[in-house]
């Protein structure tokens, strides 16, 4: 049965399912920075999904990128999947801007994460209501 990280739960929000996919908010307000985590138990490599479940994930992260880069004016985008520290297989999309606390460098350990307020919350949500509209169900809290 598939259960989340408890790391993922205590760094993230859930903000809702793709088909494949839960859809994760870093609870860090210094970056729009989300993460795709497919629903499949002991999974930590894309090798191991099969062979649907791999283009899926693909599928769900190039619409994700692709809607976060316009909706969060990025000058870049990163896209990656490392598993170094959580093993549970997820991907990270990250909305990166020129003026953002850690350009040009990686996020990861640049800067102590700064939690979102409820507002700010709400104000990111709002925005994906907007996007989010095909094959998308939000969470409880946001639906």
């Amino acid at each position: 049965m598939f259960a989340l990280d408890s790391r993922l739960q205590q760094d993230c929000l859930l903000v809702g399912d793709f088909p494949l996919c839960h859809l994760l908010l870093m609870n860090d307000a210094s970056y729009p920075w989300f993460i795709l985590v497919p629903r499949r138990e002991d999974v930590s490599e894309l090798f191991q999904l099969d062979a649907t479940d791999q283009r899926q994930l693909w599928h769900e992260t190039t619409l994700l990128a692709e809607t976060l880069k316009d909706t969060f004016a990025a000058d870049k985008m990163n896209v990656a999947t490392l598993g170094n520290v959580v093993s549970q297989l997820h991907m990270h999309v990250i909305v990166r801007r020129r003026e953002d606390a850690a350009w040009p460098a990686p996020v990861w350990g640049r800067h102590p994460a700064q939690s979102y307020s409820e507002q700010q919350v709400r104000q990111i949500i709002d925005k994906l209501r907007l996007v989010l509209t095909e094959d998308f169900q939000f969470a409880g809290a946001f639906a």
